[in-house]
């Protein structure tokens, strides 16, 4: 329930972002007509429409990008006419016509008169009809619902992720039609000031034939805009929306929520398959936890028989490990989070290994190359990593713990109940004093063992969040934000596109020939590049190969120049480096004072596959 009343907030908060801008004028322009009649449907046609492109989207239906495109044509045709009809009233009456005639014949069927759906003015002239109403008005919905396209903030992108992690289900259908419908109601808001700006104007100046061509040519010019990507570059330029900060604060509630509900799944040990409001990547803790002095009695351990496979181990289940104190690991190899609370993970497997503690990675992938248990078993070498880890390919491991977030850990004591849970980066001496308590309790006295500071490098080295001013950003439709390119974007199809002259802050863009899917961008000739302008220490990218696995080369550079001493561990100081496999590519590292920078990768052959930036 309280998902459907967050994402309603965050659908009346989209009149406050710049990205509600192309679909006002079409609101506006009917804001003079009854609002049961005429404002009212276009509204649900709008959320309606919206809500289910999105839905289908989210599905994944190979369908559904294209759809949402040849259905923009289609909707800017029919805005282009309506503009013309405003523009001219004559025109206007002709297209009316047909539907006034098939209302009448409704009518006379039904036995009724044509009084139901008109009636006479005093000067000989007809209303038009309810039906013929509703209907213009439920199409024109539609069709500015297939032109909105809403910034994904934290709640519509909190709704998303937990879409594509664990299917489109009822819980997303009503998310997604309460998200519609907040934007519905601020929509309403706007329409009825309009109407009530025009009526005043009507009254106190005459000019309401005026009024109506001067909508009309507001309309023509938006559609205008819209097919050329006008629109586009001017929102690239603006800036986000002002609630960011709220909606940040509301999709944290839920968080919290869905962790106190997460603690309660593994209490009554029931492997629940419906998914939790959200599955994110989180780096800070999501939860309070207890002091190790007092850890309560959470749950007991869920079954892991839910794993496809086992690497580096054969099959745990929880009997096995009864008389062990076990921590669980939920992470995927790509996701930098996760590959930052590695070195933590691999000292205490090897600290504590002879007093009876077990360290065990479930690992649940986010993009499809994360399903190749090929690619794990190279990420584990690559990383290091000996202890047991559990392929979780199908979420059964994940939601039999009610689990939500990459990285995520459990503790379990030597009696298989859970004691200790931590969601994200950070707390690790917490951690550590909690598994020693748990290992004295079962008999095995740690005091010999120095907790000295755990050294990372690279990409598993601790982040500094306190200039960490970029986030994590897809490239692919499906998650996608902050594109900038003045071109719109073309899923799943080949295009060129180029860099704008001016690329704000946390905007991408590409530049060449590329295939923008659900997951990620392909440049699809070689010498194609993308640009991010970022605030951050390190820049990273997940990238992969040719799906035949040919070596990508690529060069980098920040602010037009080679990196040199800011170059990752995955590029040279001339900015020179090579897709080899599927993972995450450290390629900036700074040092001293951090600005703002320009980032550009150019893809010296094509192929590659192109997923996410993650900074740190």
């Amino acid at each position: 329930m309280l998902l459907l009343v967050v994402a309603f907030i965050g659908g009346v908060f989209t009149v406050l972002s710049p990205c509600i801008l192309p679909v006002v004028p079409f609101v506006f322009a009917r804001s003079d007509q009854p609002f049961v009649t005429g404002r009212l449907p276009l509204l649900i046609g709008l959320g309606g429409t919206f809500a289910l492109l999105t839905g289908l989207g989210a599905a994944g239906l190979e369908g559904a990008a294209r759809l949402s495109e040849y259905g923009r044509y289609v909707a800017l045709a029919l805005f282009a006419v309506f503009g013309a009809a405003l523009l001219f009233p004559a025109l206007a009456t002709r297209l009316a016509q047909p539907l006034t005639t098939l209302a009448d014949r409704f009518v006379a069927r039904s036995g009724g008169s044509g009084g139901s759906y008109g009636s006479d003015r005093s000067d000989g002239s007809s209303t038009q009809g309810t039906a013929a109403q509703v209907g213009p008005a439920l199409l024109l919905g539609a069709a500015t619902g297939l032109l909105w396209a809403p910034c994904a903030g934290p709640i519509l992108g909190l709704i998303l992720t937990g879409a594509v992690r664990h299917g489109v289900t009822w819980q997303t259908w009503a998310a997604l039609g309460a998200y519609a419908a907040g934007a519905a109601c601020s929509l309403a808001i706007v329409a009825s000031l309009g109407k009530r700006a025009m009526d005043a104007l009507k009254r106190s100046l005459g000019v309401g034939e005026h009024l109506r061509r001067a909508l009309g040519v507001l309309v023509l010019v938006t559609v205008g805009a819209i097919a050329s990507g006008v629109d586009t570059r001017v929102l690239a330029h603006l800036p986000g929306s002002p609630t960011e900060a709220l909606e940040n604060r509301l999709t944290g509630q839920l968080n919290a929520n869905a962790t106190a509900a997460a603690a309660s799944v593994v209490t009554v040990r029931q492997a629940r398959q419906s998914p939790k409001a959200s599955s994110l990547r989180v780096s800070t803790s999501a939860a309070a936890v207890p002091p190790a002095a007092a850890l309560p009695v959470e749950g007991t351990l869920p079954s892991l028989d839910g794993a496809s496979a086992w690497l580096n181990s054969a099959p745990l289940a929880p009997q096995d490990l009864r008389g062990k104190v076990v921590v669980v690991n939920f992470w995927t190899y790509s996701c930098i989070n996760c590959l930052r609370t590695l070195p933590y993970l691999k000292t205490w497997a090897q600290r504590y290994q002879n007093d009876g503690l077990v360290v065990i990675g479930v690992h649940t992938p986010e993009f499809g190359f994360e399903h190749d248990a090929g690619n794990v078993k190279r990420a584990l070498a690559d990383l290091g990593i000996r202890y047991p880890v559990a392929i979780d390919n199908d979420y059964r491991v994940w939601n039999a713990f009610g689990n939500a977030y990459w990285p995520a850990f459990y503790i379990v004591d030597a009696q298989g109940r859970v004691r200790y849970h931590h969601f994200g980066e950070g707390d690790y001496g917490q951690a550590e004093r909690a598994i020693r308590q748990l290992l004295a309790e079962n008999g095995h006295s740690t005091d010999a063992h120095a907790a000295h500071v755990v050294q990372a490098s690279g990409a598993q080295a601790p982040a500094d969040p306190a200039d960490t001013g970029s986030g994590e950003t897809y490239l692919g439709y499906r998650e996608g934000r902050g594109f900038a390119s003045p071109q719109a974007l073309q899923p799943d199809s080949t295009a060129s596109y180029t860099l704008p002259a001016n690329l704000p802050l946390n905007a991408w863009a590409l530049d060449g020939r590329w295939n923008i899917g659900a997951e990620s961008a392909v440049p699809a000739a070689p010498q194609a590049g993308v640009a991010y302008r970022f605030h951050a220490r390190d820049l990273h990218l997940v990238l992969a190969p040719a799906p035949d696995g040919k070596p990508v080369r690529f060069r980098i550079t920040i602010d037009g120049a080679a990196p040199g001493d800011a170059h990752g561990a995955d590029v040279a100081a001339d900015g020179t480096g090579v897709v080899t496999g599927a993972r995450l590519y450290q390629l900036v590292r700074q040092s001293g004072a951090i600005g703002d920078r320009i980032f550009e990768i150019r893809f010296l052959d094509a192929g590659a596959r192109v997923y996410t930036f993650t900074f740190g």
